[in-house]
């Protein structure tokens, strides 16, 4: 019986001590590669190197292959376009769902920075502590809409465009920003709202100037979409103000950042008629829909949707509130203001 357990004893020491080596051999590979000399920088050859055996150790510690596909076009110099997603945000019921929905969406997607700009005089709390926690890289702004321009409760979602400062404010912060950003970089307009199959990002990678696809459940119809022949978009199938320059849904294209950076003056307008603040931005950047690249295979694959999260009914927290047991709502917490990250 003495013999078994130390027996068992030795055998278990014997593993931990495999274990920890194993953990100090990753330790110092890792660090000999991430980390940079002070006095020289590190050759492309010896950054190669590190990256293949990072690969090497990932293959025999069963990791998952797309994790190890992913470094290993980091290993043959294949890096990915960065994709810098601009969301706008602002206080309501369901925002922290929203925003956590979209954040388990954007940690599956590689080399993505998100711009989550509220609609708000400060940075609130809710929001914070949200990006802190998500592990996405991402930038955190505030950019206030006019009173006169905001919905009121009962009003319908589409008298009045929500969104159009808080773009404009991730737009100027790329263009103040971009000696530091990716310069082959992509602009998306990800909407807290919206349900995104991860093959788009894919698909917005290959933008040259402004990509296109279809949107499913928006402008009355089940998918929105524009009408490619030979390779080229010659229409759209919109029903919903047809006449429009761009009839297609914020969600249902991506810009390359440098054309962005090559017209400075192109954002959005506060005050356009409904349903026209996609084609005042495109007519800043294209001349026509000639210049649009047709993706997901040539719009014919739907891999966003307008969907919205119902609007809840609250009655009981009226009733709670009545009797002076109601929770202060943690969207009313604010941080105060720090330098743009």
């Amino acid at each position: 019986m003495v013999a078994q357990v130390c027996a068992r004893n030795r055998f278990l020491t014997v593993a931990v001590c495999f274990i920890i080596a194993w953990l100090v051999v990753q330790l110092i590979t890792t660090q000999q590669c991430l980390n940079q000399s002070q006095t020289y920088a590190v050759s492309e050859s010896w950054k190669n190197s590190c990256l293949r055996k990072i690969v090497d150790s990932l293959v025999s510690s069963a990791v998952h292959s797309d994790c190890i596909a992913a470094v290993e076009k980091l290993a043959d110099g294949q890096r990915q376009r960065v994709i810098y997603a601009i969301t706008p945000t602002y206080a309501r019921p369901v925002q922290e769902a929203e925003l956590t929905r979209l954040c388990h969406t954007f940690r599956l997607v590689p080399y993505l920075h998100w711009i989550v700009v509220e609609d708000s005089t400060v940075r609130t709390a809710v929001v914070s502590d949200l990006l802190a926690r998500c592990g996405v890289a991402y930038t955190h702004l505030y950019a206030a809409t006019p009173d006169d321009r905001k919905l009121k409760p009962n009003d319908p979602s589409w008298l009045l465009p929500k969104g159009v400062l808080q773009r404009n404010e991730g737009l100027r912060w790329l263009r103040n920003n971009a000696q530091q950003l990716d310069p082959s970089g992509v602009v998306y307009f990800a909407d807290d709202d919206n349900t995104y199959d991860l093959r788009l990002f894919d698909e917005m990678r290959k933008t040259i100037k402004v990509s296109v696809w279809p949107v499913g459940l928006v402008g009355g119809l089940l998918v929105e979409q524009p009408i490619v022949k030979d390779g080229r978009v010659v229409g759209w199938n919109a029903l919903w103000k047809p006449y429009r320059r761009y009839p297609l849904d914020m969600a249902g294209f991506a810009v390359s950042l440098q054309l962005l950076l090559d017209n400075p003056g192109a954002q959005f307008r506060l005050r356009l008629p409904r349903g026209q603040q996609e084609s005042y931005l495109l007519k800043q950047l294209v001349s026509g829909p000639e210049e649009l690249e047709p993706r997901a295979e040539n719009c014919t694959q739907v891999l966003v949707w307008h969907t919205r999260t119902e609007k809840p009914k609250l009655d009981q927290e009226r009733r709670l509130g009545k009797t002076g047991r109601a929770k202060q709502p943690k969207q009313a917490a604010a941080v105060k203001p720090r330098p743009q990250e």
